[in-house]
């Protein structure tokens, strides 16, 4: 399958998932706490894990031992990045929070340059900081009173992307094209879901929360995170298999990032007006255009990205 198809794919599902872990957070878990639902994950991902391993007849022994801890633990610090990703949603809207993200393709193109080699053309840093000015301009244009908070919702998003990218660039460089690849996500979700169980279990605040959402909900929380985990998974599959097949990560980053804002930002208006506690996303005139003209920063900044050195 296309690379970009792919990737596409990802950026859908991508969006779908950060509106369902947006109702979630509101609806049951009241916007504290909202990490908690990393000891469901942690569970359901272990255990897909070793039926998906099962399957396909994953053979150990075909594989370097290093290699296959790498692929293991490239899933395994992808999950912790769910702690700033967490932090971040409770505080800030799914829509802003996309804006933010945008930060992924610029670490994807520092990060070739400092181990890879990559070089870039002077229209390329003029990108970087495009791209920039979108999360700085929905700071510039909030309340003093609520600045800190927005700036606090930043830098979560920051160190989220960040462990993010180098999970996937650890994925990326220890792919093994002769293996199953479903085999290999199979040993990513496996990490994944090892670190969740790990931070909830070594964390009583969180586990005890989970626990308290689900009496108080009487089980009807596992409905959206049942579906969160489906989709997940999904995105999963579709992001690094497009990460895998592009002639490079960071144009799959910049595919990807290039469309999500847009994505996000027409789901949560269309949910907002359709289904309020879903969408979140306040419809004023003023955070409108301001979210308008970041998505337009951000846009033209990676179609910037793309073009070839000059």
């Amino acid at each position: 399958m296309n690379w970009l198809v792919l990737v596409l794919a990802a950026t859908i599902l991508d969006s779908i998932r950060i509106f369902i872990d947006n109702y979630a957070s509101d609806v049951y878990f009241k916007d504290k706490g909202a990490v908690s639902q990393k000891l469901f994950y942690g569970w359901f991902w272990v255990i897909a894990s070793i039926v998906i391993l099962t399957i396909t007849e994953f053979d150990f022994s075909s594989v370097a031992p290093i290699t296959i801890f790498l692929i293991f633990f490239s899933g395994f610090l992808g999950s912790f990045s769910g702690i700033p990703y967490y932090k971040a949603l409770e505080i800030e809207e799914s829509t802003n929070l996309g804006i933010f993200i945008q930060l992924a393709p610029i670490l994807y193109l520092v990060l070739g340059w400092l181990f890879l080699g990559d070089t870039f053309s002077p229209i390329q840093l003029v990108a970087f900081f495009i791209i920039l000015i979108a999360p700085f301009l929905i700071v510039a244009t909030t309340k003093k009173r609520s600045r800190k908070i927005k700036l606090k919702a930043v830098f979560y998003a920051a160190i989220y992307v960040l462990i993010a990218v180098v999970a996937n660039l650890i994925f990326v460089k220890n792919h093994v094209p002769d293996i199953n690849f479903v085999s290999e996500l199979g040993i990513v979700f496996m990490g994944s879901g090892t670190a969740g169980l790990i931070m909830t279990y070594c964390n009583p605040k969180w586990r005890k929360r989970f626990h308290a959402v689900f009496r108080n909900s009487k089980g009807k929380v596992l409905v959206p995170l049942l579906l969160n985990s489906a989709v997940g998974m999904a995105k999963t599959f579709c992001y690094r298999a497009g990460l895998v097949a592009a002639p490079a990560v960071a144009l799959a980053s910049v595919a990807s990032d290039s469309i999500e804002p847009i994505i996000i930002f027409f789901m949560g208006i269309v949910l907002t007006v359709i289904w309020p506690k879903f969408g979140r996303e306040k419809l004023n005139k003023k955070t409108v255009l301001v979210h308008l003209v970041a998505t337009v920063l951000v846009v033209i900044g990676i179609v910037l990205l793309q073009l070839p050195n000059m």
